[in-house]
């Protein structure tokens, strides 16, 4: 219990943030910033930010697909995020004949908007500190148990769970309510909601206008209700007002939302061995995609089928690219061994520190040690032939098979029912590309592996090329209509359950010990270095890792420079689209109503007050990683000035350590997003739906 109110009370202290730098509890504002949010120039009380008892901003922001972030921004349940956020669910709406994801779509009405099978936004209700109750507890687990189950009865169609933050020294109760009818409002074209594509992916200047807008239904009470035309638009507590006003450099902003990973509690041996895992997730998914995109520019349907295959492997891939560069450029790793260096004589320096603490670094690195091999055969499966589409297509079918078994169906009846789901796998599915693709990450996995990880006996020999077509022959899983016009006896011994097989069997001589068995070393060694380094650093910026729970930052409007002599406006206009236009680039093309509106400065009321130009996107100092994409960026008194989407390529270390002179949270200008819909759109529907202030 001692240690407890130790660091209860050393968190009490460490409010000295500065204000661009933290992903900040909610419940805590009050406690570590309340002084410096006035400081830095927000109008708006902790309270008024985030309150239990009260309605609050936290009520207007939704965790949006479980992987981003989402804002109310009208009374009938309007959501607006970023564009690559809906992107997975506008691509599976959409076919050759109605396709939403290139065409974009505007509904002009109620009846016209898309349920969205699958998509969910979650709202948090509230945040509890159970900490003192847990860590005095004989049985931890236990008392979370009884604490979650509790908490459950007394907030009937919520969930519940118990998180551990700053690498479990602190654990919250939070109690959220999801809803399940969530549907499908309008987007823009995917050559604006995704200008510049991977090229301009993580840099600036910008000019993306990446938005999509959805809208929660609800039952007839306002609760989460399963989709029924029934359900009405959602009433929200909260909904936020949308400034005309622009942004100035210097001018305060902050921005909510779920970030989801950060790794500013781990060791330089641990970030070490990161690095070198990602470069061999950069090398396989290279290989990947480069096939993915020669087949998606040579056939608009197979473009509609893979982009969001594409899309999602390939923010990664850049990302972490950025991350190696910028580790090197910005010596992060002998800068974190600088760091660890004090921090162990500060320990040794005090023999309770010694008892206290011990050496959790040196532990930390024996666990690194000894899982390193292990992880990089994993990470190595995993990203090469486990990426193969017939293995995933095999791996679905067997999920589907057993659940049905599982569920008491004869073995038959659960095989027959396992392949009408199959039915929508097949819908993204080409045949030709996956079996170049086999051929390119087999035959990069036989060139890494090691021979105790090959796939079969004699995968060393095996001459991949034929085997792939013998593979792609013979398999009934390379179609849907011959999947289900097998029967059973048919399947059993398909070339594609074989190689699923193979792949599966190294999965899992791995997975069971890196991710699954409990290492109370090792989590005993996390939990001391932070809690270390709490009491060590007092009086700085101390809030824990992302680890998709609502969080706070705040900061500036600003530019930077990123090298000597150069130095980036904060805001780009749209001028820069007519100059980034490439018409035999699918990344830089402009449809035609956007140049025409371009051309003619058709701006209306989204011109820019003082310069008469339409602002497209704008930089701040804010604190993000990814989760906070589509998080409202907002003024000092709570109004929408624009999305979170992207950070900027000379700072892609800032998951380990926050760079103030470099890191960047680049915006889209909410009036860029909403002259859009206004005049290319025509969606006045909407536009009536938003309250403004100037």
């Amino acid at each position: 219990m001692k240690r407890i109110l130790t660091l209860l009370a050393t968190l009490a202290i460490c409010f000295n943030a500065m204000a661009d730098e933290g992903m900040w509890l909610l419940p805590l504002l009050k406690q570590l910033n309340g002084k410096d949010l006035k400081a830095a120039g927000c109008k708006l009380s902790p309270e008024e930010i985030y309150s239990i008892n009260k309605t609050s901003l936290k009520d207007a922001i939704v965790h949006f697909g479980g992987g981003c972030t989402a804002e109310v921004i009208s009374d009938q349940g309007l959501l607006v995020t970023n564009h690559h956020c809906g992107y997975s669910s506008i691509q599976g709406l959409s076919t050759d004949e109605h396709n939403y994801l290139m065409d974009g779509y505007w509904a002009k009405n109620l009846k016209e908007e898309i349920p969205c099978p699958g998509l969910s936004v979650t709202f948090l209700v509230s945040m509890e500190d159970v900490t003192s109750v847990i860590e005095k507890a004989d049985d931890p687990q236990t008392v979370k148990s009884g604490l979650e189950a509790n908490a459950l009865a007394a907030n009937p169609g919520c969930e519940v769970l118990i998180t551990g933050f700053y690498n479990d020294n602190v654990y919250y109760l939070i109690i959220t309510r999801t809803y399940e009818d969530v549907r499908f409002v309008g987007a823009p074209p995917a050559s604006m909601g995704k200008f510049g594509g991977e090229t301009d992916n993580w840099m600036w200047p910008r000019h993306t206008c990446d938005f999509s807008m959805f809208r929660i239904y609800a039952g007839k009470d306002n609760m989460p209700a399963e989709y029924s035309q029934d359900n009405v638009p959602y009433k929200p507590a909260k909904s936020l007002k949308v400034s005309l006003k622009g942004v100035q450099e210097g001018d305060y902003a902050m921005v909510m939302g779920y970030p989801g990973r950060t790794q500013r509690y781990q060791t330089a041996e641990q970030l070490k061995q990161m690095i070198s895992i990602n470069r061999i997730r950069i090398d396989a998914r290279t290989v990947l995609q480069d096939l993915m995109w020669e087949a998606m520019c040579a056939d608009p349907s197979v473009q509609l089928k893979y982009a969001d295959k594409y899309a999602g492997s390939a923010n990664g891939w850049k990302k972490w690219q950025g991350e190696e560069l910028a580790f090197e450029n910005l010596d992060i790793i002998g800068r974190e061994e600088q760091k660890e260096a004090d921090l162990k004589a500060w320990i040794e320096a005090d023999p309770a520190r010694v008892k206290k603490y011990g050496d959790p670094v040196k532990t930390l690195a024996k666990v690194v040690a000894d899982t390193d091999e292990a992880k990089r055969a994993f990470t190595l499966v995993t990203e090469a032939p486990y990426n193969v589409e017939l293995v995933a297509l095999v791996g679905y079918f067997n999920r589907n098979f057993g659940g049905g078994l599982q569920q008491g169906q004869d073995t038959v009846a659960a095989f027959e029912a396992a392949k009408e789901p199959m039915k929508e796998m097949y819908r993204d599915y080409v045949k030709d590309l996956d079996r170049k693709e086999a051929v390119a990450l087999l035959s990069f996995y036989r060139d890494r592996a090691k021979p105790e990880d090959y796939l079969w006996e004699g995968f060393g020999e095996t001459d991949i090329p034929a085997y792939v077509e013998n593979l792609f022959d013979k398999s009934v899983f390379t179609s849907y209509e011959k999947l289900s016009a097998c029967t059973l006896a048919e399947m059993r011994g398909d070339p594609a359950i074989e190689l699923y097989n193979g792949v599966a069997t190294v999965i899992m001589k791995y997975l069971p010990a890196l991710y699954y068995m409990p290492n109370p070393k090792a989590d005993k060694a996390s939990k001391d270095f932070a809690a270390a380094l709490l009491e060590w650093q007092k009086g700085k910026a101390m809030y824990p890792d992302a680890n998709s729970t609502m969080r706070l930052t705040y900061g500036h409007v600003l530019p930077y420079s990123p090298k000597d002599a150069l130095k980036y406006e904060y805001y780009t206009t749209s001028a820069g689209l007519l100059e980034k236009e490439d018409p035999s680039n699918p990344e830089f093309i402009l449809p035609a109503g956007i140049k025409e509106l371009l051309l003619a400065r058709d701006f209306g009321r989204w011109a820019d007050k003082k310069d008469g130009k339409l602002h497209t996107c704008f930089l701040t100092n804010n604190d993000i990683t990814g989760g906070n994409s589509g998080s409202p960026v907002l003024d000092a008194r709570g109004n929408l000035i624009g999305l979170a989407f992207d950070g900027n390529w000379e700072s892609m270390s800032s998951d380990v350590m926050f760079e103030p002179d470099l890191q960047r949270c680049i915006c889209v200008d909410i009036r860029y997003v909403l002259w859009l819909v206004e005049k290319y759109g025509k969606a006045d529907n909407i536009i009536n739906e938003i309250t403004f202030v100037k």
